[in-house]
């Protein structure tokens, strides 16, 4: 596979990850908002915060060094008899970390009150399962993420979110009694379908003319499940020692990335009704980072790993590859670095709004809008963060992961720390700014690694962090007209004078956009180019 036919396939599967991430978030958007209507806010933090971080611990620890380990070693020449054996290797462990989790969460942490939280034991236990069976999908996973096999993700994804949806939305009406059992079932229900797409799918495929065409490296289903193979070693050694410097990066990665709710979770600095309001405004927040800087993260990760070698230098990569990969980043930093100012701009005076709308005075009073406009501005860190980790991590040495790995424990230690002193003094607000002060380091260590990278030779994608003066004016005048319309027309005049504040930030937005479309030609064309699924689609 080319480097061209690389750049289509991972703007394709860019493309299809926002779509999906969008239907995502639009359905549990929708979902919170309904669920909002039916239960406590205190059984809400108890599922959202609580028992779906011990389903993301044991997920991310069972899988995520695996998974970055084999998709750097996705390419033709690869042993995938080797490397489906050591992806197999995610259950077994995962069921460990299952034993685990389930004694701290069931018998070291503060149980919710049975009188209004009944069953919390067999809901952490059927979420253990829960995620046991979303492992056993993922040789398969692997599989199609490096074939730039798009649509299938988006399919099962989005068949076993919208079962989730069904079944908790039903539950909810017409059993709420059932509390925490609503949603650990709805939960099995998910992981269920997600593997059951990926069986169905994959057994059809493989042997296929299709497949054949494609030069996929298995004939059967049969071919995924672990086997010796007569003469070679049952593991890639060489992957499983480089699957081992991820996973040790893996575990630090997952206390940055969830440090807010094991803060929560096992230092009780908000109660169960807190959280749950914390954890609402905190998706709401995030839901642009998640669904579009998350696939860009993940699909343009795959991209680098295939155009440029791990571990070498510049000068000892092709030339061309070089200058595709460097004028790739350099507009996929400019390309996160207008949304996340668009999204710190326009989150100043539309915080409130949103919340009062979305889920009324439950959220909109006290200090949840305040939440939400820090999170706005927090958002563009996680942009910037996205990508240059993105980078990063596809191009760091085995020796440089685990230089790294130092790194990141001192800025677990650092964050953990922060969170719980600001968040004594901030209340919510602390854990955003302690977010904030540890994503601005990692990014000033990706920085720093890709500026000694490029040092050497002509290519500057780094110019993509400097937005065009014009930009900067455009956004400026933006936050002040905005910020005017707040005060004259939000939030308790009715719905005519929402509707008018409403009317003057699409005006602003529309105004940014025009500019950017002016002085921005470059990023406009490799959006049109690249990112666009019709164009994708047509050139692929």
């Amino acid at each position: 596979m080319g480097s061209e036919d690389v750049l289509r396939g991972a703007s394709a599967l860019a493309s299809y990850n926002v779509v999906l991430q969008v239907a995502f978030r639009f359905l549990t958007f929708f979902l919170n908002a309904f669920t909002l209507r039916f239960v406590s806010k205190e059984l809400i933090g108890v599922v959202n915060v609580r028992l779906m971080l011990l389903y993301s611990t044991l997920v991310f620890l069972s899988r995520e060094a695996f998974r970055r380990a084999c998709l750097s070693d996705g390419g033709a020449e690869s042993n995938w008899r080797q490397n489906i054996n050591l992806l197999w290797l995610t259950f077994p462990l995962g069921c460990a970390w299952a034993v685990l989790l389930v004694g701290v969460w069931a018998f070291v942490l503060q149980a919710p009150d049975p009188q209004t939280i009944p069953n919390y034991l067999p809901a952490v236990c059927l979420f253990c399962w829960a995620a046991l069976q979303e492992l056993l999908a993922e040789p398969l996973w692997v599989l199609a993420h490096t074939h730039m096999l798009v649509q299938l993700k988006v399919i099962a994804e989005s068949l076993a979110m919208v079962a989730k949806c069904v079944v908790t939305m039903v539950m909810v009406v017409f059993a709420p009694m059932w509390g925490l059992y609503i949603f650990a079932a709805a939960q099995c229900v998910y992981s269920g379908f997600l593997v059951l797409c990926y069986v169905v799918y994959f057994t059809r495929f493989l042997g296929s003319p299709e497949a054949d065409k494609k030069g996929f490296p298995l004939q059967s289903i049969t071919e995924t499940l672990p086997r010796r193979t007569h003469g070679e070693s049952v593991f890639n050694w060489k992957l499983a020692r480089l699957t081992w410097s991820f996973f040790k990066q893996s575990f630090l990665k997952q206390i940055l990335t969830e440090g807010e709710r094991y803060v929560m979770t096992f230092l009780n600095v908000l109660n169960f009704g807190d959280q749950g309001v914390y954890d609402i405004i905190n998706n709401l927040g995030s839901m642009v980072a998640r669904f579009l800087f998350l696939p860009i993260e993940e699909s343009f990760y795959v991209f680098f790993t295939k155009v440029l070698e791990r571990g070498r230098s510049v000068h000892q990569q092709k030339r061309e590859e070089v200058a595709m990969a460097a004028d790739v980043l350099e507009c996929l930093l400019k390309l996160v670095l207008v949304i996340g100012l668009i999204i710190t701009v326009f989150g100043q005076a539309y915080a409130h709004l949103a919340l009062d709308i979305y889920g009324g005075d439950l959220l909109s009073s006290g200090a949840g809008p305040s939440l939400l406009r820090y999170y706005s501005s927090y958002v563009l860190l996680l942009a910037v963060n996205g990508v240059t980790e993105c980078f990063t991590f596809a191009l760091m040495s085995n020796e440089e992961v685990d230089r790294y790995n130092f790194v990141m424990l001192g800025l677990s230690v650092c964050f953990l720390l922060l969170s719980y002193w600001l968040t004594g003094l901030f209340g919510g607000v602390g854990f955003i700014m302690a977010n904030c002060c540890n994503m601005s380091l990692r990014i000033a260590h990706s920085l720093a690694f890709m500026h000694g990278y490029f040092s050497s030779s002509e290519y500057t994608p780094l110019t993509g962090l400097r937005p065009h003066p014009a930009l900067l004016v455009s956004l400026a005048l933006s936050y002040t007209i905005t910020t005017v319309s707040e005060s004259v027309f939000c939030c308790d005049g009715g719905w005519l004078l929402r509707l008018a504040h409403i009317a003057v930030g699409g005006a602003c937005l529309l105004g940014v956009i025009a500019t950017v479309f002016v002085t921005e030609t470059r990023l406009v064309g490799f959006i049109k180019s690249q990112l666009l699924p019709r164009y994708s689609k047509k050139h692929t």
